[in-house]
């Protein structure tokens, strides 16, 4: 019985002993980092890996997370330049730099860096007024992250970015603004109208002076192509004429050929010259200007149609 109690005890103190050796192993993992205490007293700062520390004497005093991390702070009220009150809430992006002054510069970091947020957001806007602070994000944004990050670096946390993430004037205010919008709309949208109907007018005008031109051009191109066919009509009648005079004298020249051919004397021939003249005028012309010989000719035939009237009223 006493063996078995010996047994069970030294069982007991194996498992203490392994007990003890077990906690004395800390892992750190990714993106942490621990602060490490003898005795009350800081020794160092574990970072990624594998560490052993004393048994009872050592101990791990915080845990800290080296990730970029999001605070999203309340509402808080501020008074502008010009004595307007309003609601801002603001969003700050910081990250652990300093795992030791992050343990033991400031009691409580998170209420630190809301306190600090919201005293230095009220500074900022006191100098602004109220169009200021609804148009200047940017601005407002980059001030609270510079002073913020210069406050906070005894701390060892940086600030990386700040963003205002609401901006909430009184109601009356917002009716304001709103009535102002509404009004500023309509007058874009009259302005837009009176252009586009501007536009309109302009184009229509265009169109019909584009009208008219095309129309101006279709009618000279018409007159061009009557006067073009007017102009071949003539051409093709000359022509035309030219040819029946030619025919014609060729006619007459064949006659007055096959005449000579004939036996005719030079008086028929001259009688038959005598006709082809008359037809080449055809009516067209007042004077015909006769050969003297062909004159003669006329003369003597005339003067012997009057004896042969005058014998015959005789008998």
């Amino acid at each position: 019985m006493g063996r078995l109690i010996g047994y069970f005890l030294v069982l007991i103190l194996v498992l203490f002993v392994l007990a003890i050796l077990a906690s004395c192993v800390k892992i750190v993992p990714q993106a942490r980092a621990y602060v490490v205490e003898r005795l009350g007293a800081y020794i160092g700062t574990w970072s990624v890996g594998l560490h052993f520390k004393f048994p009872f004497i050592d101990r791990v005093a915080k845990k800290v997370n080296l990730k970029e991390q999001v605070i999203d702070f309340k509402p808080q009220p501020v008074i502008t330049k010009d004595n307007v009150t309003m609601q801002i809430d603001t969003v700050v992006f910081f990250q652990i730099t300093d795992p030791k002054a992050y343990a033991y510069e400031v009691e409580n970091p998170l209420m630190a860096i809301e306190n600090l947020t919201a005293t230095t957001l009220r500074n900022i806007m006191g100098d602004l007024e109220l169009d200021q602070t609804l148009t200047s994000r940017e601005l407002i944004n980059a001030k609270m992250r510079t002073q913020l990050d210069v406050a906070t670096d005894p701390w060892g946390i940086k600030v990386n970015r700040v963003e205002l993430k609401n901006i909430i004037p009184p109601r009356e205010i917002q009716d304001s603004m709103e009535k102002q919008m509404k009004a500023e709309r309509e007058r874009r949208e009259k302005i837009l109208q009176a252009e586009g109907e501007k536009k309109s007018t302009i184009l229509v005008a265009e169109g019909y002076k584009e009208k008219a031109i095309l129309e101006a051009q279709a009618e000279k191109e018409a007159a061009i192509l009557r006067a073009e066919a007017k102009k071949e009509a003539m051409i093709r009648e000359a022509e035309g004429q030219s040819e029946a005079i030619v025919k014609v004298q060729q006619a007459n020249a064949e006659g007055i050929r096959l005449i000579r051919e004939a036996g005719a004397d030079e008086t028929v021939l001259q009688l038959k010259s005598l006709e082809a003249f008359a037809k080449a005028a055809d009516g067209k012309s007042t004077k015909i200007i006769i050969p003297s010989n062909i004159q003669g000719m006329v003369g003597t035939l005339s003067a012997l149609t009057e004896a042969v009237k005058d014998s015959g009223e005789t008998k």
